[in-house]
């Protein structure tokens, strides 16, 4: 029987208003599907009626018995009683219970004939659901995701948050499922994780579904994109790249129907032949280019999306000299996160900074902007430079402040910044329109937070930029945004980002923060990528 997950005629109502309707989809074995759209548009809503986890107002999801679905689980302390390795199996709930019922029956004073038998029938199951191999298989997982392998026979509730994540994920990956759900997968993972994660799934021939905001993840291992716009779900062939381009063309033969209309048809045309003919790391490469052969121009998407404006100008040129470190060391609750840090940073610079321990490189980054003193070594600024920040927290720019957005981003304008047309017309960019800028900046969202944050850096007109982590919380729309204002900007940009799309096109140099000192790689992004998947194979 083939797995195939029937979407009928699905919608969701909540208090009097349509998220989606009338949704007609199938999702095929041997595919791995995007779920895309804005911020509340439905991603993880729809994810959840897949998994029978809510019901949908009308309609029905089909999918065939004896069918297993992993569901990728978002509480983190819901495991905290038992191993990592217990809690990795029960990613195969039948397979646990078997284990679980063998070994009740083994530990008896009283083992019966009847105990026997049973204990017989499970031995069959264990052995025809691969339960010898359970082990290893979870350790191979765990270790893919880069943590050790004496990590198994730890209690959940000793982990940190980012152990408990790739846990998490390994019991979804486990035990070769027909299905697989998952809900932001790449989020707190490394670079390097993020990278194995991608070979799985690429080597995987059952059905993923995924919700990410990572562009390169779902360019690498999406055959299909379901978009959530306009109230609708519709699937297309082909990966994001596909999808956004596509959509973008879309748009302006749209807003030019009447001006070359014949024109953009054929670039689109030409647009979808160059696409059929890319090679792809997947597996379905050449069935993907089959369907993308057979695609028209009335099959592609049109979107309601707004993409934010995002642009960093400077006030003046930086002159020759821009930073200096030199020895830099620093303790953070007992462990030596900065160990004898050197580095120089040039004009033209754009410079990701990369470390398997997240700390060192904020620590590193409220060291250099002045809110953290180092135990030992120096830095020196250039004296024609001007910096503005980025914090990965930026909790005390609105807590206890009860300014409206407008009367928040007014404190860091000059001049004739100041005045609400202008304000208006700034914040208008930056999708906060009409009545949007009157709101309290205490309430706002996480992603309407970090709009704010890069409001504020517009407004300094800084020649350097230091940015911690800027694409969380944010959606597709906001990161391209980011993305394409930092790869246009043509001051100095000192980032760290998990987001390999973002990595690969604005740096043109890499600092790996290392446990004593860096390693200083003029290379690119993407060979930076390959070199340590050699190293760890």
């Amino acid at each position: 029987m083939i797995n195939i997950i029937t979407v009928s005629n699905v919608s969701v109502n909540f208090s009097g208003t349509n998220l989606f309707s009338d949704v007609n989809l199938k999702f095929t074995p041997g595919n791995c599907y995007g779920i895309i759209g804005a911020n509340g548009a439905g991603k993880s809503t729809f994810l959840k009626i897949l998994s029978g986890e809510l019901d949908s107002t009308t309609g029905e999801v089909i999918i065939p018995e004896n069918t297993r679905m992993s569901v990728l689980k978002q509480d983190h302390f819901a495991y905290d009683k038992f191993t990592v390795l217990d809690t990795i199996i029960m990613g195969n709930k039948k397979l646990y219970d078997i284990m679980k019922e063998k070994d009740e029956l083994y530990a008896k004073e009283d083992f019966s004939e009847q105990d026997g038998i049973r204990a017989s029938e499970l031995e069959s199951l264990f052995v025809e659901m691969d339960g010898w191999e359970a082990e290893t298989n979870a350790d191979k997982l765990i270790q893919g995701l880069g943590l050790p392998e004496e990590i198994l026979y730890s209690q959940m509730s000793s982990l940190t948050g980012n152990e408990k994540v790739k846990v998490l994920l390994a019991q979804a990956l486990f035990g070769n499922p027909e299905i697989i759900l998952l809900d932001e997968p790449t989020n707190n993972l490394d670079i390097m994780a993020i990278s194995w994660l991608e070979d799985f799934l690429l080597d995987y021939v059952g059905t993923v579904i995924v919700v990410s905001h990572d562009r390169h993840f779902l360019n690498t291992v999406c055959t299909h994109i379901v978009d959530i716009d306009y109230t609708k779900i519709k699937m297309y062939v082909g990966n994001y790249e596909f999808w956004y381009d596509s959509s973008q063309l879309i748009q302006q033969m749209v807003k030019q129907q009447n001006k070359k209309a014949e024109e953009k048809i054929k670039e689109l045309q030409n647009f979808i032949a160059r696409f059929s003919a890319n090679k792809s790391k997947s597996k379905q490469a050449t069935s993907r280019r089959k369907l993308l052969e057979k695609l028209t121009v009335e099959e592609l998407p049109a979107s309601s999306r707004r993409y934010p404006y995002v642009g960093f100008t400077m006030d003046r040129e930086p002159g020759k000299e821009i930073l200096s470190v030199e020895g830099l060391s620093k303790t953070v609750d007992g462990v030596k996160v900065l160990d004898n840090v050197s580095f120089r940073v040039e004009k033209g610079n754009k410079i990701a900074f990369i470390s398997d321990n997240e700390i060192a490189v904020t620590t590193l980054f409220e060291i250099l902007m002045g809110n953290m003193e180092a135990d030992e070594g120096t830095f020196k600024w250039g004296i024609s430079t001007t910096q503005s920040y980025f914090p990965k927290d930026n909790t005390k720019f609105f807590e206890d402040c009860n300014l409206s957005i407008l009367e928040w981003l007014r404190q860091y304008a000059k001049g004739n910044e100041q005045t609400e047309t202008y304000l208006r017309g700034f914040l208008g960019r930056m999708l906060f329109s009409g009545e949007d800028v009157f709101k309290p900046v205490n309430v706002l969202s996480g992603g309407e937070k970090v709009r704010c944050m890069l409001s504020r850096m517009m407004m300094f007109g800084s020649n350097v930029v230091v940015l911690d982590q800027p694409t969380n919380h944010l959606d597709l729309e906001s990161i391209t945004a980011v993305n394409k204002g930092l790869s246009n900007f043509g001051g100095i940009v000192l980032f760290t980002s998990h987001d390999h799309e973002f990595n690969s096109t604005v740096a043109n140099r890499i600092i790996e923060i290392r446990k004593n000192g860096i390693k200083d790689i003029t290379y690119n992004y993407d060979q930076y990528i390959e070199e340590n998947k050699l190293i760890r194979n």
